[in-house]
Parts: structure tokens; sequence; C-alpha cells
């Protein structure tokens, strides 16, 4: 089991770092499409560009949770031994899978 958590550990730093390194798509104000408009709030702002500020400080911070998730789960696996698994340590990878998840789909949105 301790083999696990190296394997997987460059792909959680990855998908943390390319939240704050990469923008997110779209945007700009302008429309994606001719059958698109672009949709401004009350207040004058446009209503993707709102949502993308939205799901980018979002992604923040799951990014910087799921980090933390990952620094407990090492901590977990290097304190037990290679035969004992708590059920805590497994409900941290089942979060850890649920916050990737969540972050993947907003990126693709």
């Amino acid at each position: 089991m301790k083999l696990w958590f190296p394997r997987c550990a460059p792909a959680l730093l990855f998908l943390a770092a390319s939240t704050v390194a990469f923008p997110q798509r779209g945007g700009g104000g302008q429309p994606t499409g001719p059958d698109e408009p672009d949709v401004r709030m009350p207040d004058g702002k446009s209503q993707k560009e709102e949502i993308l500020k939205a799901e980018h400080r979002q992604n923040l911070k799951d990014a910087a949770e799921l980090a933390d998730l990952a620094e407990q789960l090492k901590a977990d696996l290097e304190k037990n031994d290679r035969y004992i698994l708590s059920v805590a340590t497994l409900k941290k990878t089942d979060d850890i899978e649920k916050l990737v998840k969540k972050i993947r789909a907003r990126l693709r949105h």
C-alpha cells in the first residue's frame, strides 16, 4: 500500500498546479458562439466572466484542499505499517478522488 501514493503524487501535484498556472478557457467578455449572446448582469458585468471567476476561485480552493489531503494521506501511510490501513485513510483517498473529479469537471466546462 505504500507504493500507491508515490505513484500518484506527481499526478495530484500536477492537477493542483495546473489549476493555478493555466488560465481558464472562454471569457474575455466575448460571446463564444454566434448563437450565444453575452448576457449582462444588472450591474453591467458579463455573466460568463463572473461564472469563470467563481469557478477559478473554487478551483484554487479545491486544489489547496487537495494538496492538504494528499499530505495527510502521505503522513498516514508513512505512519502505519504495511499491513494496517485505517478507515480514515481510505476515506481520504475517496475525498481526494471526489475533489479531483470536481476540479476536472470545472476545467472541462
